[in-house]
């Protein structure tokens, strides 16, 4: 399975996104209403300038107390982002997110973001692939 196939299966295209010098608090109220883990920092919607996630915000409301939800972005946001292209594998993207200890990755084509998956998309696809080759091996085996 290749990201791409990831992508068709989710119920929405949208990349959530957020400006740059938008603040935390910001961020956080968009988190929440659309309950979700993390934001794209990007000016235009299609240019990443990083991820802000809420292991971001957790970690500095524990070193900082709730002042830092008047910080910009991008304080907290991972300015160093990890991507993916639509046709790597699964299984390479789930390598890379365990490797990296992170969650959501922007999928790239050509310099610019044309989505995001999260560790949670992976799963579910891999998941599903599992099923269905578990249901055609019964189905050899069984003869239909």
């Amino acid at each position: 399975m290749i990201v791409q196939e990831i992508l068709n299966g989710k119920p929405s295209a949208e990349v959530v996104t957020v400006p740059p010098g938008s603040t935390v608090a910001e961020a956080v109220e968009l988190l929440s209403a659309r309950r979700i883990g993390a934001l794209i920092v990007s000016e235009d919607g299609r240019h990443v300038a990083g991820i802000l996630s809420e292991r971001d915000v957790v970690r500095e409301l524990g070193r900082q107390g709730p002042g830092c939800l008047s910080l910009p972005v991008e304080e907290l946001m991972t300015a160093e982002i990890v991507g993916c292209n639509r046709e790597d594998s699964a299984e390479s993207v789930l390598e890379r997110m365990t490797e990296g200890r992170f969650r959501h990755m922007p999928v790239m084509h050509a310099g610019a973001m044309v989505g995001m998956i999260s560790i949670g998309d992976v799963v579910k696809a891999r998941l599903q692939q599992l099923s269905m080759e578990r249901d055609a091996l019964e189905g050899m085996i069984k003869g239909y």
